[in-house]
């Protein structure tokens, strides 16, 4: 069965900022970030990208192009260039690191976005020792091997693209069990998800179901609409990204499960 990560101890339902609440403000900006904080989120989500000379920095994007005032692919540029592109025209690209430094009593989903961001995740999780207080996240199965091996000691991940494949097949077939059962030995305690893909649903009670009978939770991305988030969470999953904060918070307030962070005020 996965083993216990303090990343996932909370009363509930997780809420997830996702990229700190982008409905709400500018995409992983400070500000976004800050207002999820303000809001009561205890779960920020981010994505994690390196300069050309190994700078980490919190953005989703592979070029500046679509939400900043430059141009360019991040691997490509020196830090000193990235550092001058403005989120909307005015607010600076933040350093994962400096997240994991303003906010020592939040935890970060931080999805892997390239490569060359493995080795300097590693190294700011050892400069801040947030270990247990991150989830690295990858659509790359290829790249969640590599950062588990870079960051050297466990922490929290999810499944890759594969293992959510071989888990959604064993939700409504036979003939995963090996599979599962190799998934499970691996410790891996989420599956974080779509609702679905097109007409393809994903998250569905018999996955949900399959999931908890291994030990995994179940996090739901990136679900913006009330009456989505009321269903799913009728279903017994375990955790909700979404853009709209205000609306996630309402809802769980609503049924009896928002908890606040309350850790530093």
């Amino acid at each position: 069965m996965p083993r216990h990560f303090a990343f996932l101890d909370h009363p509930g339902p997780l809420p997830f900022a996702h990229r700190g609440g982008a409905a709400e403000g500018r995409e992983n900006t400070m500000s976004a970030f800050a207002h999820a904080v303000a809001l009561g989120y205890r779960y920020l989500e981010t994505d994690a990208h390196a300069t050309a000379d190994g700078v980490l920095v919190a953005f989703h994007d592979r070029t500046l192009d679509r939400v900043t005032d430059r141009r360019g692919r991040i691997a490509e540029l020196p830090y000193r260039e990235v550092s001058r592109a403005r989120i909307g025209g005015d607010e600076p690209i933040p350093l994962l690191e400096d997240l994991l430094g303003t906010w020592p009593d939040i935890r970060f989903n931080i999805d892997v976005k390239d490569f060359p961001a493995i080795a300097p995740l590693a190294a700011a999780l050892r400069r801040t020792n947030a270990y247990d207080r991150v989830c690295v996240t990858s659509f790359s199965e290829r790249r969640l091997a590599q950062a588990r091996r870079a960051i050297g000691r466990e922490v929290c991940t999810s499944l890759g693209p594969q293992g959510v494949a071989a888990l959604r097949m064993a939700s409504f077939t036979s003939g995963y069990g090996g599979l599962l059962t190799r998934l499970a030995r691996a410790g891996i305690p989420c599956a974080q998800v779509p609702a679905g893909i097109g007409a393809l649903k994903v998250t569905t009670r018999a996955f949900v179901r399959t999931a908890h009978a291994l030990g995994m939770h179940v996090h739901v991305w990136t679900i913006n609409d009330t009456r989505q988030m009321e269903r799913l969470l009728d279903l017994g999953v375990d955790g909700v990204m979404t853009d709209n904060v205000t609306g996630l918070r309402d809802v769980l307030r609503k049924r009896g499960q928002w908890h606040e962070n309350v850790s530093d005020r």
